[in-house]
């Protein structure tokens, strides 16, 4: 075995396992209920996953800039490379959700290259779908120094053969700690000229969903990730080293995925609890007033913090312009929208009506727990993270 190894999990991360598959199985047995929220709910995290991994990369992504590359869009704000970025993960993001519950796919070295291929084809200069050819290391912006350096450009074809061959036969391992050894080898290999790090978190979430961990949009932890930056450089290098080093222990490395898997999994329960919640007030309202059934997914969506464009309102609800407009007209007359910005370039956000109800809504928060407590201290110790 020339990559690294997957280590045993001790009794206080089988624990945590076991914790993480019970709240897994309670937002199974939750989305077989039919509810209407569900779909805004799925869109907002598919959002923030893409958020998550392009913001660990340094792209300034808003929220609903990634909600409009999933619903094929224009960006309300980000520029024209952020965007193309952010539409180069989506679709790779979107083989990983066509193939998860395909029975013919195979998880082979022609897949893994086809979704750099969709991740990077934006920009035929990274060589997207190639490995790279000659020696990468990875650069800390912060103190002008190399932090890591990857194995040699004519073991990398061999490496990932290994990895997906490991993949492809190490079924008595857990789904979370196979997905988390998948991640680690491949961003450690570091098969590509760029884009990497997000192949690797896209790469995760394929094998969770493949081993049967839920729905991808439910099951990634990519926006866990994303506001855990710092920790995931660390907990990188201390595993690593500096260098490509697979006979060192990758047990820390298990250790930082449980945790966010099980902060991810506590997250989305408090979220799809909210949003039931949220969608009791929305009804109240719309009884209340007289509004139409259709407003309650812009009500939602701006209560997320996203922002809601005219485009979106009569593409998704399907209904003519004018009708848009008398709908958002009454939503802004009722101070549960507010308009920002001229005609052509108009959006709405929360108004203070809304921005009250949601207060009032979530104004008893369920308590995060977290399962390694000592964690975070252990990584504040490791002085170098790798960028």
């Amino acid at each position: 075995m020339t990559i690294f190894s997957t280590p045993q999990p001790d009794l206080e991360d089988q624990e945590v396992l076991e914790q993480i598959h019970a709240f897994r199985s309670e937002l199974a047995d939750v989305l077989r209920m039919p509810r209407r929220w569900v779909g805004g709910l799925r869109r907002s995290m598919l959002a923030r996953a893409i958020q998550g991994s392009n913001s660990i990369e340094g792209y300034d992504v808003e929220l609903d800039d990634a909600a409009a590359a999933l619903d094929d869009e224009e960006a309300l704000s980000a520029d024209q490379r952020t965007f193309a970025e952010i539409r180069g993960y989506r679709q790779a993001l979107g083989y990983v959700l066509a193939m998860a519950k395909d029975d013919d796919f195979r998880l082979d070295v022609s897949a893994v290259r086809g979704m750099h291929f969709m991740m990077l084809s934006h920009d035929l200069a990274k060589s997207p779908g190639s490995y790279r050819q000659g020696t990468v290391y990875v650069h800390d912006e912060t103190t002008g120094e190399n932090v890591y350096e990857g194995p040699p450009a004519e073991e990398v074809p061999g490496l990932v053969a290994e990895l997906m061959e490991a993949l492809a036969t190490d079924g008595v391992v857990d789904p979370l700690v196979h997905a988390a050894m998948a991640h680690l080898n491949l961003v450690m290999i570091h098969p590509f000229r760029d884009g990497n790090g997000r192949m690797a978190r896209a790469l995760q979430t394929l094998v969770l969903s493949r081993g049967g961990i839920g729905e991808p949009a439910f099951s990634s932890i990519e926006e866990w990730l994303g506001s855990n930056t710092e920790d995931y450089y660390r907990v990188l290098a201390a595993t690593g080293a500096g260098a490509w080093h697979p006979e060192r222990s990758s047990a820390l490395w298990i250790k930082f995925n449980l945790r966010a898997h099980h902060i991810q999994a506590q997250t989305v329960r408090r979220r799809y609890r909210e949003a039931g919640k949220l969608w009791l007030a929305f009804d109240q309202l719309i009884e209340q007033f007289g509004l139409p059934e259709r407003v309650a997914d812009e009500l939602f969506d701006a209560s997320l913090g996203f922002r809601i464009r005219r485009s979106t309102y009569v593409r998704r609800a399907e209904i003519e312009q004018r009708t848009a407009t008398r709908d958002l007209a009454r939503l802004t007359e009722l101070g549960l929208l507010r308009p920002v910005g001229e005609t052509k370039g108009r959006h709405y956000v929360m108004g203070d009506r809304l921005v009250e109800l949601v207060q009032k809504a979530l104004s008893s928060r369920e308590r995060l727990v977290d399962p390694y407590p000592w964690m975070r201290e252990r990584l504040a110790g490791v002085s170098t993270p790798v960028r």
